[in-house]
């Protein structure tokens, strides 16, 4: 194909996918839309067969580790772990929407991290809503901050998020070193966004909370704890012996899997639902049509505004041109577009890119697909998100976040080393 169609035709594509998948036209999943895309760039040669192979195969062990980790969440979910955490924040903070707060920022950062972002804008939210009613709190705050933190609060580890995944695979770093890099600008980044949104919403949590919690205290579902511990234990051995991790995530998946099997509380059917197969056929799709994108051209065209090095103001100037790109064509492309082109320069090119397309989503409802969901939960609940709202706390949230964990992950790139 003509090098002009062809641009045309894949960024053309790209853009129906990505609105498609914000807008979702009669309730359609976003594969409806995105694999049709995927097969017509690789039929009208926009993409050649053999670079459309090796995107699929560099994204397939990816795509597969998300599924066991999405089947994870939802098992645990299963066993009362989430209901175990809302009736834990409701026995504590009862009259206390600040500590209630802080019980929010606590459990979203945790289960964002350990369970990826998608358990806390899925499962953590409605949580918060039963939670927050049950006080009697105004849970706008509450609610902001489980989606703030599943887009901030997924830096950690490499499981947190698939823009994470991506990564994780393109800096050559060990499970452990990517944390311990990371753990720094993880906790700058969410103490930023604690202080600004306790500030912002000075007064729905100044309102106070007068309805008692009441009721017993569920059991916490320790199996499941367990089961949790020792997935992240089979993360950092996996990656030790160069296994990949998805398989530990497996391990992790099938044991709750057996169990709830067993004692009847799922069926196979629910387990594959799970798995959110037409979402993992979306991200594949989607990393086709990326992948023609910057085969014709936008790959030279970024190659020349991606700072070189791993200096500060290389990384600061990194992390701001992914921050961008996520609220231009939505993080999860952003990550496939910048990652090769930062990969050359190290590990720490590599970790700036993911703070860009993680804190930077914060300040538009189209910067990631969790930000997305969420909205349609609360608006699920009869809960208000003015656009006007969220981009005013993303304007005094994205930009301080994003340059003060820049600088500490320069710093942990002098202590720990790229």
């Amino acid at each position: 194909m003509n090098t002009f169609f062809a641009e045309a035709l894949s960024v053309s594509l790209l853009v129906v996918v990505l609105v498609c998948a914000v807008v979702r036209p009669w309730g359609w999943p976003e594969a409806v839309v995105a694999v049709p895309a995927a097969v017509l760039v690789v039929a009208t040669g926009a993409i050649s067969p053999a670079h459309a192979g090796a995107e699929a195969a560099r994204l397939g062990p990816v795509i597969g580790f998300l599924a066991a980790v999405l089947v994870l969440a939802e098992l645990c979910d299963g066993e009362g772990l989430f209901h175990a955490c809302g009736a834990w924040m409701a026995r504590s903070a009862v009259g206390r929407p600040r500590r209630l707060l802080v019980q929010v920022f606590a459990v979203a950062s945790v289960i964002t991290a350990v369970l990826s972002l998608d358990a806390t804008v899925v499962l953590l939210t409605p949580v918060v809503f039963a939670t927050a009613a049950r006080l009697g709190a105004r849970p706008k705050p509450h609610l902001y901050a489980c989606t703030h933190l599943s887009n901030t609060a997924s830096l950690l580890l490499p499981v947190s998020n698939l823009t994470n995944l991506l990564a994780f695979t393109a800096s050559g770093l060990g499970f452990t070193r990517f944390a311990a890099l990371m753990a720094l600008p993880w906790l700058v980044a969410i103490g930023v966004e604690y202080v600004v949104l306790r500030r912002f919403f000075a007064a729905d949590l100044d309102a106070g909370a007068q309805a008692p919690a009441g009721g017993a205290a569920p059991e916490m579902p320790l199996f499941a704890l367990l089961t949790v511990a020792g997935t992240l234990a089979g993360f950092v051995l996996a990656s030790a012996i160069g296994i990949n991790p998805a398989w530990a995530a497996l391990a992790g998946a099938l044991t709750l899997a057996v169990r709830a099997l067993t004692r009847r509380r799922t069926t196979v059917t629910a387990i594959g639902r799970a798995a959110a197969v037409p979402f993992l056929a979306f991200v594949l799709a989607l990393g086709i049509v990326v992948r023609a994108v910057v085969d014709n051209g936008l790959a030279s065209g970024l190659a020349h505004l991606v700072p070189h090095g791993t200096a500060l103001p290389a990384l600061l100037g990194t992390a701001a041109l992914a921050a961008v790109l996520a609220n231009v064509i939505n993080n999860l492309p952003a990550t496939l577009v910048l990652l090769p082109l930062a990969a050359p320069a190290g590990p720490g090119a590599v970790l700036a890119v993911l703070l860009g397309v993680n804190i930077g989503p914060n300040l538009t409802y189209a910067g990631s697909l969790a930000t997305l969901l969420w909205r349609r939960i609360v608006h699920e609940h009869d809960t208000d998100v003015p656009l006007g709202e969220f981009t005013r706390l993303g304007l005094l949230v994205v930009p301080p976040a994003l340059v003060l964990a820049v600088v500490a992950l320069w710093g942990s790139l002098q202590i720990v080393g790229g």
